[in-house]
């Protein structure tokens, strides 16, 4: 059993006990969180959004609020004496999906990926 959930302006494919680094969520470390922006939910039986599944809910436990590593921006035009050093390191979450959900009822595990 697998969703589509959507946050922070990407989409990602999740199952039960996944581990995945998302945009900063607001809580910390140890806290639950509930996506309600479901756009599919895969398994037994397919569940299309349009845009999203009535009633389908994706939670999971904050495992860590974190910066990744310093990403350099170094720009330079050559002959000109000009140099600009810059670094930026982005705040995440990461997080572990303890459920999948659909109208209230926990969704069934197995059955094929869907491959439309």
């Amino acid at each position: 059993m697998y969703a589509v959930i959507k946050t922070g302006g990407k989409q990602y494919r999740v199952s039960e006990g996944d581990k995945l680094r998302v945009e900063k969520l607001p809580g910390d470390a140890g806290a639950s969180v509930t996506f309600d922006e479901v756009l599919m939910i895969g398994g037994d039986k397919v569940a299309v959004g349009k845009p999203l599944v009535k009633g389908a809910k994706v939670t999971a436990k904050i495992l860590t609020q974190d910066r990744a590593k310093k990403v350099i921006i170094f720009k330079f035009r050559r002959r000109k004496n000009y140099r600009r050093k810059r670094g930026h390191r982005q705040p995440f979450t990461e997080i572990q999906i303890t459920g999948v959900s659909v109208d209230g009822q926990a969704a069934a595990a197995g059955g094929a990926p869907y491959r439309g």
